[in-house]
Formats: C-alpha cells, sequence, structure tokens
C-alpha cells in the first residue's frame, strides 16, 4: 500500500515537472499600425512686392532726382513727398562735412510718407576730379589711376573707408566706381568723360574688373550700394556727353572686352548698372544707348544681368537734347531702363513723370515694364549692402 502511494506521488511530481516544461504559447503579434500620411505642407504664397501700390507710386520709384548740395531743391523735395520717387541725387560740390551732409538728406528722408520704400541716396564719389563730398569726416579720395596702383586687398579696405564715411552722411548708393576701358596711356587725353579726368582704373579689362570690383566691394564693405558705368564703355570715344551731342562710339562691340568687365564683376555682389548716352555703332547705330533695346539685351542676356539698371543724366547731358523730356523719359522705359536719372536739373522732371504715368495709364505693354521695372528696384532695396 505504501509502494503504491508512493509512485502515486512520484507519477505526479513527474506530472507537474512536465508541465512546468511545455513552452508558454507566443503571445500574439502587436497588429502593424499604418503610418499616417506626412500632409503636404500649403507653400506659403509669395508676397507680391507691388501689391497695395499704386500705378502713381510706382512710376515714382522709377525716378532718381538731383538736388544740390548746398540745400534742398524744392521739386526734388516734392517729388520726395508727392510723387514718391525712388531717390535723390546729390550733385555740386560741397567742403561741409558729413554731419552737414547728414543734416541735408534728413530733410529728404523725413519728408517721405510712412511706410514708402527705401529712399536712395546717392552721389559721385569716385575720387580725383570726381568727389560731390569733402570736408570733415570725409577722406580725400585719390583718383582711379591712383587706386589702380594700389593691390586689390588695399583698395577694397580703403574703399570700405569711404563708403562708411557715405554711410555716415546718409548716402546708401553710389554712382561709381567707372568701369570704362580706356584705350591706352597715350590715347587717354583723348577721351574728355574719363581719360582727360584720370577716372580710368586701367587699359585693359583685367585690370579695370579687378580694381571696380575691389571698389566696389569696398563700398558694399561700407554698406553703400555701388553702381558700374558706363555700360556698354565710355573709354574710346572723342567727345563728353555732358557737352556735346552726337557723341558716337565705334570701337565697343557687344562680346569685347568692354563689356566683358561686366561679366567678371557683376557675379561678385549687389550693385546698379549705368547705361552710357553715347551711341554705339557697333552695337546700335540708332539710339544713345539709354534708348536702346539692344544695348539693353546685351546687358540682360549677353552679361546676364538681373539687377537694376540706370542711366546718364537725362536732364541736362547736351547728347539728349534733342529729344522732349517726355520723350527721353518714355524711350528710356520702352528700351527696359528701371531708374531714370534727373540728377542736374530738376526742372524737367515733371514732365518726364508725367509722361511715363501717361503712357503706363494707356498702354498695358508699358505698364507691365514699369511693374517688371520697380519690381527690380525694390528687390535690390530689400537687399542693399
Amino acid at each position: 500500500m505504501k509502494t503504491a502511494t508512493r509512485a502515486s506521488a512520484l507519477l505526479l511530481l513527474a506530472a507537474v515537472a512536465l508541465t512546468g516544461c511545455v513552452p508558454e504559447p507566443a503571445p500574439a503579434p502587436s497588429p502593424t499600425a499604418s503610418p499616417s500620411p506626412t500632409p503636404t505642407p500649403t507653400p506659403t504664397p509669395t508676397a507680391d512686392p507691388l501689391a497695395g501700390m499704386s500705378l502713381e507710386d510706382k512710376v515714382g520709384q522709377m525716378f532718381m532726382v538731383g538736388t544740390s548740395v548746398d540745400g534742398a531743391d524744392q521739386t526734388t523735395l516734392s517729388a520726395v513727398s508727392d510723387d514718391h520717387i525712388g531717390g535723390i541725387f546729390l550733385h555740386g560740390r560741397s567742403d561741409a562735412g558729413t554731419q552737414a551732409t547728414a543734416g541735408l538728406v534728413s530733410t529728404f528722408t523725413s519728408a517721405q510718407a510712412a511706410g514708402q520704400p527705401l529712399l536712395w541716396v546717392a552721389t559721385d564719389q569716385e575720387g580725383g576730379e570726381v568727389q560731390v563730398l569733402s570736408g570733415p569726416g570725409f577722406d580725400e579720395i585719390p583718383s582711379a589711376v591712383d587706386q589702380g596702383q594700389q593691390d586689390d586687398g588695399t583698395l577694397r579696405s580703403n574703399a570700405g573707408t569711404w563708403g562708411g564715411q557715405l554711410s555716415q552722411a546718409g548716402v546708401n548708393m553710389n554712382l561709381a566706381p567707372v568701369a570704362d576701358v580706356v584705350t591706352s596711356p597715350e590715347t587717354a587725353q583723348s577721351n574728355p568723360p574719363i581719360g582727360q579726368l584720370d577716372r580710368e582704373y586701367g587699359y585693359d579689362g583685367t585690370s579695370v574688373a579687378a580694381k571696380a570690383g575691389a571698389f566696389a566691394a569696398g563700398m558694399r564693405d561700407g554698406g553703400v550700394l555701388p553702381t558700374f558705368k558706363h555700360f556698354p564703355g565710355l573709354g574710346h570715344v572723342g567727345d563728353n556727353t555732358d557737352t556735346t551731342a552726337g557723341v558716337t562710339d565705334d570701337f565697343v562691340t557687344a562680346d569685347g572686352a568692354d563689356v566683358g568687365v561686366y561679366s567678371t564683376v557683376l557675379p561678385q555682389g549687389p550693385a546698379v548698372v549705368m547705361l552710357s548716352t553715347a551711341i554705339y555703332d557697333k552695337i546700335d547705330p540708332n539710339a544713345p544707348a539709354a534708348f536702346s533695346p539692344t544695348v539693353v539685351r546685351v546687358l540682360r542676356d549677353t552679361v546676364g544681368f538681373d539687377g537694376v539698371v540706370t542711366t546718364d543724366d537725362l536732364s541736362a547731358a547736351q547728347q539728349v537734347q534733342a529729344w522732349s523730356p517726355a520723350d527721353r523719359a518714355t524711350l528710356a522705359v520702352e528700351a527696359g531702363i528701371d531708374l531714370l536719372l534727373v540728377s542736374a536739373d530738376s526742372s524737367v522732371y515733371p514732365e518726364m513723370h508725367q509722361a511715363v504715368l501717361a503712357k503706363a495709364q494707356s498702354d498695358s505693354g508699358f505698364a507691365a515694364k514699369v511693374d517688371a521695372a520697380v519690381t527690380r528696384i525694390l528687390a535690390q532695396k530689400a537687399s542693399m549692402p
């Protein structure tokens, strides 16, 4: 009996032990959650820079009007306050210094209506014979011929100082450097607008591009927007467009060294390009460059520049006196100019402004050119150095 009982107990223990060796059933796998699709973000619409601008305001942005450095020109002051022009140009010569210049500039900036785009304040601060502003706070800037003797780094550093001085005076745009290639040192004196005044950086495209580029970089370092001039080149003509009519160049070509300078310097940083008012026989013999769609296309298509294009003076230059002020303005816009420079004689500005406005009101194609120009102007103002 004891034996049977013991055997039964052993069988029971074995059963229990075997039960412990049976593997537990694997847990049922959790269902894999389907990934939630990532919603496609709604693209942020690009703000229209022209939204809310009247046609009158857009046309105003296309003008830069001159004022004497000796005091505020009333026509120009009214153009700032009433027509919301894009910029002013300080002309003449002043030795009053940075503080006095800043006071003059503030007369114009304080006349701006609230919410208007930045007012460009420009002058000619090249150096040598062409330096509008001097006196306390301004260095005496050497001529381009002398600047060209400096190494590129030194020139950039010096130009940064000169640009900073302009900034202190409220000037944010310099109609410099000259990017014209003069034919040779021997012919410089027979080139009145550039060579006679030592405004050239050199006599070949490589040298001019290096030095003009260094000067422009320094201006940007100082907080000033540079302007390369006078496209497509004014270094070979025998007369000055400021004082002579019918000035014609028979040297510059669309694919030559003069235009090549711009292909080198313009990719280096923000800048404006000024078009000459000379006639270029080998590009477009039928119109001054500032009125020539063909010349503008060389800059846009051959050089690839999509920034702001301005003109040499359209007010008092003898080269343009054969055209009425109204025609000068509309022809320039038709050609693809963005910013019309009325620097020396503000009295012609009202006629020019009215002509552009009237044509934009009546001609949708012309109005589209205005829109394109103002878009470029506002884009540049939004990305100043």
